[in-house]
């Protein structure tokens, strides 16, 4: 696709947890007239939302399918365990993945960690989502192993988290489909990798010289010549000392006082003459 044909707008899906309110502001300020517009989709729909053409770009979660997206790895997120707040576990700043053997620990089906069998022990269901996992921790039923910005987004007064050190992490990415690199992607690549606006890379333009420096900068070379001539002045008025110099020697200087009151010439006139 070339720049041409893009749409009016930008299409931007991000997925549960990932907060895109930052470079969408820096989009609104550089391109104020391309409108860009957010969907938020499962973490499991975000791929075929892309290659299906129905945002322009992602912001998902890793991985994706590599021959089909292009993808920008930007950041990985800490896994934490959301508890109740009067668990064993709280007594911990942080736990590992042994510390949770005997706790039943649930496994949504929008799971986001890849986890081929959580640790601890299964649940008799799966629950359908995050969300549904989460009330069921409040319910007392079980923990759950989710990234930080999911253990925030379903936040309950309730409920509280631990860092969970060596549990998988979960990694975000911008992703796109490799056949639609567009420039408008791109504008929305060098944001999230914080290029500045006049980037080499970008597509704005940089930025013509202020007026002022323009002029100053052609006045300047109008005026060069002009500058030899001031140089010249430079050595006409150094010639200036040197005429002072001169009228000084008229008047009594090295050159004429010197030399014809007091030099070699008075001094032969006063030699006695040979008889």
């Amino acid at each position: 696709m070339t720049g041409s044909e893009e749409p009016p707008s930008f299409r931007l899906a991000y997925v549960p947890g990932v907060t895109p309110d930052k470079w969408v502001r820096i989009w609104n300020e550089r391109l104020p007239g391309v409108p860009l517009s957010l969907t938020q989709v499962p973490a499991t729909e975000a791929d075929g939302v892309l290659l299906a053409g129905d945002a322009d770009a992602g912001l998902v979660r890793l991985p994706v399918d590599r021959t089909l997206l292009s993808a920008i790895p930007l950041y990985t997120e800490t896994t934490v365990v959301v508890i109740p707040k009067d668990h064993l576990v709280t007594a911990a700043d942080e736990v590992t993945v042994e510390d949770l053997a005997d706790e039943i620990v649930l496994h949504p089906l929008d799971d986001v960690l890849g986890w081929e069998r959580p640790p601890g022990r299964p649940a008799l269901e799966r629950p359908a989502t995050t969300a549904d996992a989460v009330e069921l921790v409040a319910a007392g039923i079980g923990v759950l192993l989710v990234p930080l910005s999911l253990a925030r987004l379903h936040h309950r007064k309730d409920l509280t988290y631990r860092t969970v050190t060596d549990a998988p992490e979960s990694g975000v990415a911008l992703s796109w489909p490799e056949d639609a690199h567009t420039d408008r992607v791109e504008d929305f690549i060098g944001i999230v990798r914080g290029r500045t606006v006049n980037s080499t890379r970008g597509r704005q333009p940089a930025q013509a010289p202020a007026k002022g420096e323009h002029t100053e900068t052609a006045s300047a070379r109008r005026k060069a010549p002009a500058g030899k001539q001031t140089g010249g002045a430079r050595r006409a008025t150094g010639g200036g000392t040197r005429t002072g110099g001169k009228g000084g020697a008229k008047s009594g200087g090295a050159k004429s006082g010197g030399a014809k009151s007091g030099g070699a010439k008075s001094g032969r006139r006063g030699k006695p003459r040979r008889g």
